[in-house]
């Protein structure tokens, strides 16, 4: 459960950045605010015949960088001040990646646990139904989150193509690959994450090759816990903890098969060779590395003292609070904020939408080179900024992102 706003953060952190670059006041406004929100009802029939209405939102931040582009979440539990900030941010790291995208969001209230697939399938198509008039290639791009998958995305693509007569690709990213999806595009979270763990080790003097541990044995997680040692030559995994419970080794573990085994069994508990402990000691770890990859908040007042990884790498949005960053930061931990550190899905995603709009499919070994590419620019960037000005990496990936999209604004006459 949050214990803070996620809008309000969200707002004081582009307020902050602001400061900084001495922007006047309705630059500011137009920033702290989205320039569009629905907030609509979804009568959904389910397979017993009754009809349940869904409440349902899309948040449209900023567009002066190009089309929206965000994430659907089907949550029981989804606010519309959770997309508010999570629309923002995706403003901010599509900035922070130079991408000519702006941001947004959008959720369900309901719970996909308890709904069969034929009941997810017509929540989807009443979705775009809603909302059709405001999504496409070049207005807003959607894209799955939680609880939604690339098959959410063929649903809704097949919806917008019925409903507007004409094949559009391009109008959901991370789609199936049959339908236009990207190589590269499953695993492009993770990976951009490891690459600018590379830099970030490069620049700070830290040899990525030592302890490394995953918080959140999740999809992300577990990607990011083997590219580790493939695209840094090395290292050793010796913690990764799940919602059921932690692993330790400190001899190290196989990410792959500590993957396999939670795919056979559901959990990282009882893989071979290793000890359980307590999920919060993963936090706690002597590491090179840590991924917190799992829920907002994992790093509070309450544990940031004792947390000794020498890079820290948020794979999950909002891991770590705003009181627990400047902790950090006096540590000298060196932290990769989340709107730098998971952006290479939405970098991926816009190497979809290229492919979609120009009818040209690349090979894996050219999107991962792009998106290799692209986090290496963002990476430094933000380095660049943080160290120029002395200040927190995520306050210096506001920086680049806010001095980026306000300068849009400002050239569009807008402010």
């Amino acid at each position: 459960m949050q214990s803070y706003n996620s809008f309000e953060v969200a707002q004081a952190q582009v307020t902050a950045a602001a400061k900084l670059l001495n922007l006047d006041r309705a630059t500011l406004d137009l920033l702290l605010w989205p320039q569009r929100e629905f907030a609509f009802t979804l009568p959904v029939r389910m397979d017993g015949g009754e009809t349940r209405v869904l409440h349902a939102f899309r948040v449209q931040h900023n567009f002066a960088r190009g089309p929206a582009k965000g994430g659907i979440r089907f949550h029981p539990d989804e606010t519309l001040d959770t997309i508010r900030a999570l629309a923002g941010w995706m403003t901010w790291k599509t900035a922070v990646a130079n991408l000519p995208l702006g941001g947004s969001k959008g959720g369900v209230v309901c719970d996909p646990r308890k709904m069969s697939e034929r009941e997810l399938e017509r929540t989807a198509r009443a979705y775009v139904r809603a909302l059709w008039p405001h999504i496409g290639a070049d207005r807003d791009v959607p894209a799955p989150d939680v609880y939604t998958n690339p098959q959410t995305m063929a649903w809704m693509m097949d919806e917008y193509e019925t409903i507007t007569n004409r094949h559009q690709p391009g109008v959901m990213s991370n789609k199936p690959l049959a339908l236009g999806g990207s190589e590269g595009r499953r695993s492009a979270t993770a990976r951009g994450g490891v690459v600018v763990v590379r830099e970030a080790c490069r620049a700070c003097g830290i040899d990525p090759r030592g302890d490394y541990a995953v918080q959140g044995f999740g999809s992300n997680g577990q990607r990011a816990a083997i590219l580790h040692q493939e695209i840094l030559g090395g290292g050793r995994l010796v913690a990764a903890s799940d919602s059921s419970g932690a692993v330790y080794n400190r001899e190290g573990m196989n990410p792959i098969e500590l993957r396999n085994h939670k795919l056979r069994t559901g959990s990282v508990k009882g893989f071979g060779g290793s000890e359980p402990i307590d999920p919060a000691e993963v936090l706690e770890l002597d590491l090179a590395v840590l991924y917190p990859a799992a829920l907002e908040n994992a790093i509070n007042v309450g544990n940031a003292e004792r947390v000794r990884a020498r890079v820290l790498c948020e794979l999950a949005n909002g891991p770590t609070t705003p009181q627990a960053d400047q902790v950090l930061f006096a540590k000298g931990i060196h932290v990769i904020p989340d709107i730098l550190a998971n952006a290479g899905g939405v970098a991926a995603s816009h190497l979809e939408m290229v492919q979609n709009r120009n009818g040209d499919y690349w090979d894996e070994p050219a999107v991962l080179a792009r998106l290799d590419d692209t986090m290496t620019r963002a990476y430094h960037a933000v380095h660049g900024a943080s160290e120029e000005r002395g200040i927190h990496p995520r306050l210096g990936a506001m920086l680049v992102a806010v001095a980026r999209v306000a300068q849009a604004c400002k050239l569009r006459g807008w402010v």
